[in-house]
């Protein structure tokens, strides 16, 4: 079982088209997928210039290649977004945990350009602080 199939396990009141997205995902993303998909194309390009297709079939084949092209662009988005959204998870509660940690940084991500952008560079004074005063601890 791969970790796409136990979260649905978990979570089984995600919305059908979620886990349906998840699951084509985990299966369209193994190496296997891309053999078949290599192989059905190369036969297709063989079949096309030995019986000659016409423009017809060649643009019918190119329009169902664009139409897959941007369904898994929808796809790969969704499956990446929900995992990027639980890893922020993680990182947030982290940070939650350090009783030294800035709380500010947790949504950071919600913040305006030039909020970043200032604490940003809150963030790199205090480490660069820090630095300094342990440069100093350990030549005491």
């Amino acid at each position: 079982m791969d970790h796409h199939q136990s979260a649905d396990v978990v979570a089984p009141d995600r919305p059908l088209a979620s886990r349906f997205l998840t699951a084509f995902d985990a299966l369209t993303t193994r190496p296997g997928a891309a053999v078949v998909v290599a192989i059905a194309v190369l036969a297709t390009w063989a079949v096309d210039v030995w019986a000659n297709f016409d423009t017809d079939l060649q643009v019918a084949f190119a329009t169902v290649c664009s139409g897959i092209t941007v369904t898994m662009v929808f796809v790969i988005q969704h499956t990446q977004r929900r995992a990027q959204q639980a890893t922020q998870l993680k990182l947030d509660e982290l940070i939650r945990s350090l009783p030294q940690a800035d709380d500010r940084v947790v949504r950071v991500e919600a913040s305006s350009d030039a909020e970043i952008g200032e604490l940003e560079q809150r963030v790199v004074e205090h480490h660069r602080a820090q630095r300094t005063d342990e440069g100093r601890a350990t030549d005491s």
